[in-house]
């Protein structure tokens, strides 16, 4: 592809073709959300790490229930409860990222191919996704436990350079109702997808050996789904980046029908080589210094500062919840299966409804009255989970209600979040894909401190509700700092 073409195009932003390719990539994507991170794989994870069920006498309810015994997973020589382990795998799924994306989305800007980018890690979650297919039981759970890892880095991942386009294709006053409409087509991608899994392992399936299998193969539908998919967004969103004159001959690294060439033009292929390997070395360097001198220019800002550092804070409450909430359904109310993936897809449709009517509201109140409300319920969603008790006979019902909340504001939030950074950034910046870099690695950062402080818990209490209320301290934090942003208007008199 020649330098022209990988400059940015003519009539990019709030063209509709390509917003509407860059919004079906969430529609491709969001799958993984909703069948690995929430639904199918964590109930799949739960029922094979679990060795037997006992049966427990409830005073309360005057019945007896079953209790989950689980098999302890060693690792070095000790033993973990393996929701415990489960939530330290999310932890390295996520610190991979965060040391992945500087260097990457710093050389995407300099050779001006994200979109390859978005690519490589597309396919990376896509293939790791029906990888887990082969995780059949605890004498390959760490297989199981390692696709699980690189289908996160796939995912969050590619989300780096996803979000960048944001900025780049639409303007400020377009960019909040395109971040929920990417929403929306996620989580309706995501049901339509569970819903036919579902109908594989609740209606189709004869038996439980015949519904594990049929599970597995739901992990090749949702890898199928995200490759399958997001063929229309590549089709269409285009290649940006300031592309350099001066780059090392043929790229060799990032081109693999080049590492079969001899190169006797050029040297000779290990001279290629070394120059690959040098450039290499100067992106890495250059990217981290870059993130720092791009954090310390983004919080010179007061209105960047006060977001970053809400947005840090809710997102270790907000993603640690999403992330873990399923195992939460199933270990500490031992909600049955068909109950708990009804709930949430019930959670998915709220979703919906809440990035619509978030971004609708955002126009009356502006984003940080927006974010300051949806932060708000997050906090009460928290302190009502951490006093739900498996042995009230209303917990169920409880349950429900707190996953009522959480549905209502969580698409809402996400939206919310990424165009309140997007409209704060400089308009028309070729740094677009750094500027969401470090965002991305600061919700990354969060989460691993998030995930971390969850399963640190949970070993030590052996429960979740503790890990759940520790999570209302850093909603705490950020429903104050969200409030020293100032209200400032931008083009077409939009506030945020």
């Amino acid at each position: 592809m020649s330098e022209i073409e990988n400059r940015k195009p003519r009539h990019i932003k709030n063209n509709p073709k390509i917003m509407k390719a860059w919004a079906v990539y969430d529609w491709a994507n969001s799958v993984y959300s909703l069948v690995i991170t929430s639904t199918i794989f964590p109930i799949y994870y739960s029922i094979l790490t679990t060795a037997y069920e006992k049966k427990e006498y409830v005073q309360e309810t005057h019945q007896w229930i079953d209790v989950p015994v689980r098999h302890m997973i060693k690792i070095f020589g000790r033993e973990y409860q393996p929701d415990a382990v489960y939530g330290y795998s999310l932890t390295i799924s996520f610190f991979i990222v965060v040391l992945l994306s500087p260097f990457l989305s710093s050389l995407a800007d300099t050779i001006g191919n994200k979109k390859s980018f978005l690519q490589f890690f597309c396919y990376l979650g896509a293939t790791s996704c029906m990888g887990l297919a082969m995780f059949t039981g605890m004498h390959n759970v760490f297989l199981g436990l390692l696709f699980s890892i690189t289908a996160s880095v796939g995912f969050w991942g590619s989300l780096v350079f996803y979000n960048s386009f944001l900025p780049d294709i639409a303007t400020p006053d377009r960019q909040d109702a395109l971040s929920a409409k990417g929403y929306v087509y996620g989580y309706l991608g995501s049901v339509v997808l569970v819903v036919l899994c579902l109908l594989l392992i609740q209606v189709f399936a004869k038996g439980a050996a015949q519904q594990l299998l049929f599970t597995r193969i739901s992990f090749l539908l949702t890898g199928a789904w995200w490759f399958g998919f997001s063929q229309y967004t590549f089709r269409y969103l285009p290649q940006f980046g300031d592309v350099k004159d001066k780059l090392p001959k043929d790229l060799v690294l990032l081109n693999y029908k080049n590492i079969f060439k001899r190169h006797e033009e050029q040297g000779g292929f290990f001279e290629v080589l070394k120059d690959n390997m040098s450039f290499y070395k100067d992106i890495a360097k250059e990217s981290f210094h870059e993130l720092y001198k791009v954090g310390n220019e983004l919080f010179k800002d007061r209105n960047l500062k006060f977001f970053l550092s809400s947005f840090f804070f809710y997102s270790v409450g907000m993603q640690t919840i999403f992330l873990m909430a399923t195992l939460f359904g199933k270990s500490e109310i031992n909600l049955a299966q068909d109950k708990l993936i009804g709930t949430l897809l019930v959670i998915q449709i709220e979703a919906i409804i809440g990035a619509v009517i978030f971004s609708r509201l955002s126009k009356r109140i502006g984003n940080k009255n927006v974010i300051t409300i949806a932060v708000a319920l997050w906090i009460v969603a928290c302190l009502w989970a951490y006093f739900l008790n498996k042995e009230n006979p209303t917990v169920e019902y409880q349950f429900y209600g707190v996953a009522a909340v959480v549905g209502l504001v969580m698409g809402g939030l996400q939206a919310m979040s990424r165009s309140t950074y997007s409209k704060l950034l400089p308009e028309n910046s070729m740094e677009n894909t750094t500027f969401f870099s470090f965002y991305d690695v600061l919700e990354k950062i969060a989460i691993i401190l998030g995930t971390f402080i969850f399963a640190t818990l949970i070993e030590q209490f052996n429960n979740m509700r503790y890990a759940a209320l520790s999570m209302t301290i850093f909603f705490a934090a950020g429903l104050v700092l969200i409030r020293f942003l100032k209200v400032k208007p931008i083009k077409n008199k939009e506030t945020l």
